[in-house]
């Protein structure tokens, strides 16, 4: 009874299964069937639109495409995105050039149509006289080495600086190099591209630039500057000391005129005993073949036993002038050192060695024969 009931009831139940999805063995396929079955669900009569699977799905929309299908890869109506196809430019008044360089002469055509009856722009004034020639004082003062500009600027402001003789009171002060005389605490500037050396000469250097005989000269110490250069008035080649180089042909000539009598100083070395009165004798003049000879100061610096270290002033600039004085006097002189020409001090500066003068220095040079 029970095998009997448990089979009726589980056909009871095959059938009702049956009856739902056709039976196992019906044309449905049982539970198989039901599975496809709701593959179909959307082939109803009002069910939702199918789905397409990702491999079936077409990228060929917009405007002109086929309806054959889905295409191999993305044609060039899939660039704007398979939703919405290609985008379109805006159309807002004009059009948008096709390329850069028909838009910039679109944008310069616009631009000359703009300003094609307007006046030309007057740019304003950063101070009174702006438009005279020159150049600003401070940049002039700072090429000659006086700092930065800023540092020019505030000389002008500390009424340091004067130009022809006025002091400059305010800033943007326009000079002309070639003609204006600028001056900083009453020295005299050296506006152009002057340049001002001084060489402590050995003994046996020839005071010329070149020498046709081979000898050594000052030139050999000045071959690698960019300008050429000349002596400022001579030493014979036994004597040492300090001789200036420039390239500035007015300062050379008064340096070296008896008219402005700039001072030389020399250092000789002489075999005594010297009566006292020797100073007196060559300050009152002696007696040379080419006319007398005067020395501005004299005096003894040291002594050893017979040796004397003796310091001549003088202005004049006569060869061997001092030899030939001391000499006549009759002191020959073993060694001699020039020690200063003008306000230019030989000072600790070795032998041979070459050293550009400062700003202040050129000025003292200037403000000697009044430059």
């Amino acid at each position: 009874m029970r095998s009997s009931s448990g089979r009726n009831s589980s056909g009871n139940n095959g059938g009702s299964r049956g009856g739902n999805s056709g039976g196992r063995g019906g044309s449905g396929g049982g539970r198989g069937n039901h599975r496809g079955a709701g593959n179909n669900r959307d082939d109803r009569q009002g069910g939702r639109p199918k789905k397409p699977r990702p491999e079936e799905r077409r990228y060929d929309v917009g405007p002109g495409a086929s309806q054959e299908g889905p295409k191999s890869g993305r044609g060039p109506g899939a660039r704007g995105g398979a939703k919405g196809g290609p985008k379109k430019p805006l159309q807002r008044g004009r059009s948008v050039p096709a390329t850069s360089r028909e838009y910039e002469a679109r944008a310069e055509e616009r631009n000359r149509e703009r300003y094609a009856g307007r006046k030309d722009v007057k740019l304003p004034k950063t101070f009174p006289g702006a438009e005279q020639e020159g150049e600003r004082l401070q940049k002039v003062l700072a090429r000659a080495g006086y700092g930065s500009r800023r540092a020019c600027e505030e000389l002008i402001d500390q009424a340091r600086v004067e130009v022809n003789g006025e002091i400059v009171l305010e800033q943007g002060k326009r000079v002309d190099p070639e003609k204006d005389e600028v001056k900083v605490d009453g020295l005299t500037v050296a506006t152009q591209s002057y340049q001002f050396f001084s060489l402590n000469k050995p003994a046996g250097v020839v005071s010329t630039m070149e020498d046709p005989e081979g000898r050594q000269c000052l030139g050999d110490y000045v071959t690698n500057r960019e300008t050429r250069l000349f002596h400022v008035g001579r030493l014979d080649t036994e004597t040492e000391g300090v001789i200036l180089l420039t390239n500035h042909g007015e300062l050379a000539h008064r340096l070296t005129h008896p008219k402005y009598g700039v001072k030389k100083t020399y250092l000789a070395h002489i075999v005594g005993p010297i009566p006292r009165d020797l100073g007196k004798r060559l300050k009152d003049g002696i007696q040379l073949e080419d006319g007398y000879a005067r020395a501005d100061h004299f005096r003894v610096v040291e002594q050893t036993g017979k040796n004397y270290l003796v310091e001549v002033t003088l202005h004049e600039g006569r060869k061997h002038i001092v030899r030939r004085m001391l000499a006549e006097a009759g002191f020959p002189v073993d060694k001699l050192v020039r020690t200063a020409f003008g306000p230019i001090t030989l000072g600790d500066q070795k032998s041979g060695w070459l050293r550009r003068l400062s700003n202040t220095e050129v000025g003292m040079l200037m403000k000697e024969v009044d430059l």
